[in-house]
């Protein structure tokens, strides 16, 4: 490959990696959004919520930031929250909330030193407190005395959300796949030894991926078809530049031709998608069942256990970044590099493969592979940074299944 060539690739590869991954961001930032906003007071103590908005049945997240030159001395206040709480309703005074009453053990916040952050999560209180509808005012205390400051009503530093209440798809994508994922899930870890949610995942996600076999196999053959009709395509297109009709009714003769439904990798896919959407929410969201009670069935509501969350030397409910992120980007890399096999192997096969110029751009084709074969791994391994180590074996677990699938097509094709 030429210089001109390579430099090109490389430019095109990073513009590919760039478009991805603030598609993927802004995606993730309208599910969860981030938004911030912190009242500062002349301690240099800040605090915010890193939600203003926060789905109900969620809890909030509070991120205390100590910008002084001195550590930030606090109380343990335990089981009490270590802000205090106001409840407010427009047009009355606001309500201070109490409660000793928490779904976790509570955690002592006692210091903050100098220059650092703290992130402080509100679960244990997410029934007790923060189970209306509503808005919400947090104080943490920084000093002595009830007059007017940085609030209207109390002194110290103040952060402001509001709880709302999900719309009917939320609820409707709770009841028919988040419930009756999770509880199975509960299920299954209620015949393992120690509960162990590591082996329920395990085994959940191959069921799942069983039971979706079928229309992940024609999705699968669909993809396969369409990537053998692209070369014939890019001959139409340039045909036929000048005239999107004639394009389109050579087009739709080249499929019937061929015998190639386009809706056959499209319509399994949106099948599939729904469940494994919401079986990434259980294994993320649901793993800690104290938070979970609003997803539980009856039987459950009251379990004598909790899941064993160490798998093989692994905490599943904290991220590790040593295993399953390089392991994530190598699995899933193999399975884009098997998925786009067939159509070269074809090509090579039939002796249509041509000697490419050196300068010469790359293909449509050849963009969205490498977007696909380079950019998707990435991605994985950055967010496999950040997520549970639960989600990350269910995403490799995926990762095998797909791969041992693929291998089934591949044969077949070939």
């Amino acid at each position: 490959m030429s210089p001109a060539k390579r430099r090109s690739s490389v430019f095109q590869f990073l513009l590919i990696f760039i478009l991805v991954y603030l598609i993927t961001q802004s995606t993730f930032k309208y599910f969860f959004p981030e938004e911030y906003g912190e009242v500062q007071v002349a301690t240099g103590v800040t605090i915010e919520a890193q939600d203003k908005t926060v789905k109900g049945q969620h809890h909030p997240l509070l991120v205390i930031k100590n910008k002084s030159e001195k550590d930030l001395l606090l109380d343990d206040r335990c089981p009490l929250p270590p802000v205090d709480v106001w409840k407010i309703n427009e047009g009355e005074a606001p309500l201070q909330l109490f409660t000793e009453e928490t779904a976790l053990p509570c955690t002592a916040l006692t210091v903050i030193k100098a220059g650092e952050s703290q992130v402080v999560d509100l679960a244990p209180w997410k029934y007790s407190l923060f189970d209306e509808y509503g808005t919400y005012e947090v104080e943490l205390p920084v000093s002595e005395g009830v007059v007017a400051g940085t609030s209207q009503y109390r002194e110290g530093v103040v952060a402001r959300f509001s709880i709302y209440e999900v719309g009917t798809a939320t609820q409707l994508f709770r009841t028919f796949i988040t419930k009756p994922l999770l509880n199975f899930l509960i299920l299954i870890a209620s015949y393992l030894p120690g509960y162990n949610l590591g082996l329920a995942i395990i085994i959940i996600t191959i069921i799942i991926k069983l039971i979706l076999f079928i229309p992940t196999q024609h999705a699968m053959e669909g993809q396969k078809k369409m990537q053998d009709m692209q070369p014939k395509m890019d001959e139409l297109k340039k045909k036929h530049k000048e005239d999107p009709k004639k394009l389109q009714e050579a087009t739709m003769r080249l499929w019937k031709e061929n015998k190639v439904n386009p809706m056959q990798s499209c319509l399994p896919m949106l099948i599939q998608f729904p469940i494994l959407i919401g079986l990434f929410f259980t294994i993320r969201d649901g793993s800690i069942l104290a938070l979970s009670e609003h997803l539980l069935y009856g039987p459950y509501q009251d379990l004598p256990w909790t899941f064993g969350t160490n798998f093989l030397g692994i905490d599943l409910n904290t991220p590790n970044i040593y295993i399953f992120p390089p392991m994530l980007m190598v699995m899933q890399f193999i399975q884009m590099k098997m998925s786009f096999a067939i159509s070269k192997k074809k090509e090579e096969k039939s002796g249509k493969t041509k000697k490419k110029d050196d300068n010469a751009p790359m293909s449509q084709q050849e963009m969205q592979q490498k977007m696909m074969m380079y950019g998707l791994p990435l991605m994985i391994g950055f967010f496999a940074l950040q997520f549970p180590s639960a989600v990350s074996l269910y995403w490799g677990i995926s990762t095998l299944f797909a791969i041992g699938q693929q291998l089934v097509v591949n044969r077949k094709e070939l």
